[in-house]
């Protein structure tokens, strides 16, 4: 929790969307781009988005592309930076994401999810890295990829369940012949965050040309920026503005009072513990790859073709000081460390008069007749233990094998097979297990467990942060962690070209078509230690990770059409298409997905064009079969905190009818750092959601101004039945009402609360159950909007200029995780509600441009420029309390200034300056969003938190 008990903590385990995506969010506390369409760019894009590879059939879908030239000249040093701020891509998780983070990048399409979209290697699936079916980016060549094409708006019928959103797919260099070494360095202008990649790739032809292989190795590293590094982050602020720290601090506190070393007693609270500075701006990365492709003709018509690849992966993230997070221990009042004013402020908490409490203190150990525990709240930060530590090790394979070739004059065939295996292993260290804390209170005297077993030594919480001996810290200081294992295997074969040699009614070129199958076994298992397994074990988790597997397979036949109807007739050109796709999921049973499209160029240079899907998303590993466990959810203000319902009946019996106990009625605690307890789980019942989605665009190419393309499409997606969970206003607003003084004991969503025994608050151990957020497929999401691109180029007299601007409009971001719950409207605003995925931030326009000056002789030089509009704090919210700088973030302006220099034909020297004018990040402090996008006072997924740096990158190529 942040200024409280517990720590901030994702909702992986809370609200199944959040926690299904990612991992779950601890207590840190105390707790190059370019949308050019299909249409226009020609022969290089017609894969992404149809099997049918004929170059002179234009499909319907927009296409946005990352070039060869933008991949090279921004620098980028994975994956995830070539997508991340393409307008339409909204931050996933990715290394500025520190507590909520699963080790991992992914991309998330439109602000529909991660799971909702697929990442593609030159048009096939890549093993998933996680439970929810997510591709970690971190795995993806970069070295090798010649473009990414992606396609949003739905893709299922093309490319099977999970492209709700759409699809990426990274194209990825063909015969590679030559040598290619490169080399990046970059770093901050404070001197921190550096990043180093290299690489190196092999490729040669053989037999004639017949044959090529070509071998690509990798090696990236990141080092971390801390929180603590930047004015923005370095203390932590409350949403009224005010300096706040965790109630887990030092000296201890008991019961909600706090240790004073000078007497000995316990007095209220004075001191609390600053989180920020330990925590990552920037998580550090390791990674080593090797990627590996042949093909081989071996007669006319029969090419056989492999490639392979391996990655391994480290991430590390890191939290503030383990500690006891408020949760109930099991107090012997004859702890050797406990003076006498403590022993009797729990004795008479607990009821227990003098003489009881006075012999219980003297008592020899557990066996001793007057011995005595009683359940006591405990908060202690362990500083002692140093700062939490969490390392994902990511080791994914992948191989692939096949055969291509023409089967008539007129038809080609593929026929391949792949498989992958991904193992995430994540380890945990300096967190601390509850169990040995137990135990070691358990003394019979300072140096003297109750009960010794495994090296125990008693802990002393009475001190002023240095009370907790090495031999003690050692003890409770086990690492736990769990493995994450996923594989998939994929059979698939198709047949693609054109129907006929001769159009249809006229039309030049011929009907193209596509037919195919494939069948699809995915499985997934979470494997953990009896430690991280248990609810409650491992300090300042939020939640255990509880081992469990599954799988599904599914088997489907698919087919595609384009027919050119007229060309150069009496209009320019009309094409309509269309695809179907019939799957039969093992879990889900039968769905039919299909696409229908078309475009018309009624004179040249002028051209509509439209299309309507229907997908479906099956549910994923996580979704079925994770078990039901008790995490963290966000949340500002309790309405049984305080006073309140000590003056209002109605709120009062609420309160207790959840589980308050009626000494706690006017004193039951805010929520820690921001943070209640939730739980939830998978929902073995779960259906297919289903979207329907259309664009409708138009396509300028003037004749009278050559070089200019000007594209827009409308957009509109619709997923019913949709896999969600209720955010935590949706449980709590319709039972104490929106404003939180309007309490309705009848309303049904009261009975999803339980709150902590002792002392009636949203946070405890597992005993307090908080918010249940129970997943089902009662949730709708809407999202509609434009994008636009406009490109031009103009020779001039020292090379030329390229012009590209990219635009995104949203005109809504709609989520109703239920028939009774709020449709909430996402576009602009931000909240722990907005948007209802992670937290992320969808603004309503944004802008991605870029002017590149080609010089002869020399190379080129390139200004970027990055526009986010403004966005407002969510509208439907109450705005008590919070401070009115926090309630609007304005528009934000990033300029990037790249300059390559071609230094002769076999070497060029990129140099890069990002964020130009070293934009600060906005403030709207720690508390107003979700823990995985909400950290440092600020939102770093979506605005730059570094400052201005630098990069230079060396190629040769020989």
């Amino acid at each position: 929790m942040k200024n409280s008990t517990i720590l901030k903590a994702s909702a992986a385990p809370v609200a199944l969307g959040l926690a299904l995506a990612s991992a779950p969010a601890f207590a840190q506390d105390a707790e190059g781009e370019g949308t050019a369409s299909a249409a226009v760019t020609g022969p290089t894009i017609v894969v992404t988005g149809s099997r049918i590879a004929n170059p002179n059939l234009e499909q319907s879908s927009p296409v946005q592309v990352v070039s060869a030239d933008d991949i090279a000249i921004d620098q980028a040093t994975n994956a995830e930076e070539l997508l991340v701020d393409l307008p339409g891509v909204v931050p996933g998780f990715g290394n500025n994401v520190n507590n909520g983070s699963g080790g991992f990048a992914a991309l998330n399409l439109r602000g529909l999810g991660t799971n909702r979209n697929l990442v593609l290697l030159d048009g096939t699936r890549v093993v998933p890295s996680t439970l929810t079916s997510t591709t970690d980016l971190n795995i993806i060549p970069v070295a090798l990829v010649e473009r990414v094409e992606v396609v949003t708006g739905g893709a299922s019928s093309v490319y099977g369940a999970d492209a709700i959103a759409g699809v990426a797919n990274f194209v990825l260099k063909n015969d590679f012949q030559g040598a290619e070494v490169s080399s990046t360095m970059g770093i901050t202008e404070r001197g921190d965050g550096r990043r180093f990649r290299t690489d190196v790739t092999l490729g040669a032809g053989f037999d004639d040309g017949r044959g090529n292989v070509a071998l690509s190795l990798g090696y990236q590293n990141v080092n971390p920026v801390l929180q603590g590094d930047r004015e923005i982050s370095r203390k932590t602020l409350f949403v009224g503005g005010q300096e706040i720290g965790s109630g887990t601090s030092v000296p201890t506190r008991i019961n909600g009072d706090q240790y004073d070393p000078d007497t000995g007693d316990l007095v209220p609270t004075y001191n609390t513990f600053n989180f920020a500075p330990f925590n990552y701006f920037q998580t550090p990365l390791e990674r080593f790859n090797v990627f590996a492709t042949a093909n081989y003709e071996v007669t006319d018509g029969v090419e056989l073709y492999t490639k392979g690849m391996f990655t391994k992966a480290t991430v590390q993230l890191q939290l503030a000081p383990s500690g006891l997070f408020g949760d109930a221990y099991q107090f012997p009042l004859n702890n050797p460390f406990l003076t006498d004013s403590i022993r009797n402020s729990i004795c008479a908490e607990n009821d227990i008069d003098a003489a009881t409490c006075a012999a219980a203190g003297a008592a020899a150990d557990p066996n001793d007749p007057d011995y005595m525990e009683v359940p006591t709240t405990i908060n202690r930060r362990l500083v002692e233990m140093g700062p939490r530590q969490t390392d994902y090790t990511t080791n994914q394979f992948q191989v692939w094998a096949g055969v291509r070739g023409n089967l008539t004059s007129l038809l080609e065939y593929d026929v391949y097979g792949t498989y992958g295996e991904s193992d995430r292993n994540q380890r945990n260290m300096n967190w601390g297990l509850k169990s040995r804390v137990q135990q070691a209170l358990r003394a019979t005297d300072a140096n003297t467990c109750a009960d010794p077993s495994n090296g125990c030594v008693p802990i002393n919480l009475f001190g002023d942060g240095q009370s907790i001996s090495p031999e003690t810290v050692a003890f409770i200081n086990q690492p736990a962690g769990n493995t994450v294992s996923t594989s998939l295997a994929v059979v698939s074969g198709s047949i693609s070209g054109d129907l006929t040699e001769e159009g249809f009614l006229g039309a030049q070129t011929p009907i193209g078509i596509a037919i195919g199958a494939e069948y699809r076994d995915y499985s997934a298992s979470q494997i953990s230690d009896v430690s991280f397994g248990t609810q409650d074990e491992v300090l300042g988790t939020g939640a255990p990770s509880p081992s469990y597997s599954g799988g599904y397979d599914v088997k489907e036949v698919f087919g595609e059409i384009i027919i050119p109807l007229i060309e150069d007739s009496f209009i320019r050109n009309a094409t309509i298409e269309a695809g179907l796709r019939y799957s039969d999921y093992s879990n889900t049973g039968t769905s039919l997905t299909w696409k229908a499209g078309g475009s018309i160029e009624p004179v040249d240079g002028f051209k509509f064009r439209g299309i309507y899907q229907k997908a479906v998303r099956s549910p994923n590993i996580a979704e079925l079969f994770l078990p039901v466990t008790t995490g963290l959810a966000t949340l500002a203000t309790d309405p049984c905190q305080g006073a309140a319902p000590a003056n209002d009946a109605t709120l009062r019996s609420i309160c207790l009818a959840q589980g308050a106990p009626a000494g706690s009625i006017g004193s039951i605690p805010a929520p820690s750092a921001g943070q209640v307890n939730a739980t939830s789980g998978g929902n073995p019942d779960l259906d297919v959601e289903t979207a329907k989605s259309y664009t409708l665009g138009v396509v300028l190419t003037p004749s009278f101004v050559p070089r200019l393309v000007i594209t827009a499409d409308y957009y509109n997606i619709k997923i019913t039945d949709a896999i969600t969970t209720p955010t935590t206003n949706d449980i709590l607003d319709p039972c104490f009402g929106p404003d939180g003084n309007s309490p309705n004991p009848s309303a049904p969503e009261c009975a999803l609360v339980g709150r902590n025994p002792l002392n009636g608050s949203l946070n405890g151990g597992g005993e307090t159950t908080g918010l249940f957020l129970g997943l089902t497929n009662q949730g709708t999401i809407e999202t509609s909007g434009v994008d636009a691109r406009i490109t031009y180029g103009m020779p001039t007299g020292f090379g030329g200029l390229d012009f590209d601007l990219g635009l995104n409009w949203v005109d809504e971001i709609k989520f109703k995780a239920s028939p009774a719950s709020i449709n909430r409207e996402c576009v602009g605003q931000y909240s722990s509600n907005c948007s209802f995925f992670n937290g992320e931030i969808v603004p309503e326009w944004a802008a991605n441009a870029r002017v590149t000056a080609n010089l002869d002789d020399f190379g080129a030089i390139s200004l970027r420029w990055r526009w986010i509009d403004k966005v407002v704090y969510e509208e439907i919210l109450s705005t008590d309390g919070i401070l009115e700088d926090y309630l609007e973030i304005p528009s934000a302006h990033y300029f990037d200034l790249n300059v390559r220099a071609d230094v002769n034909d076999n070497m060029d020297v990129t140099f890069g300056v990002f964020n130009l004018f070293d934009k600060s990040p906005p403030n709207v402090s720690s508390y107003i969003g979700t823990t995985a996008q909400n950290s440092g006072n600020t939102y770093p997924s979506t605005y730059d938190v570094l400052g201005r740096r630098y990069s230079v990158t060396a190629r040769l190529r020989f």
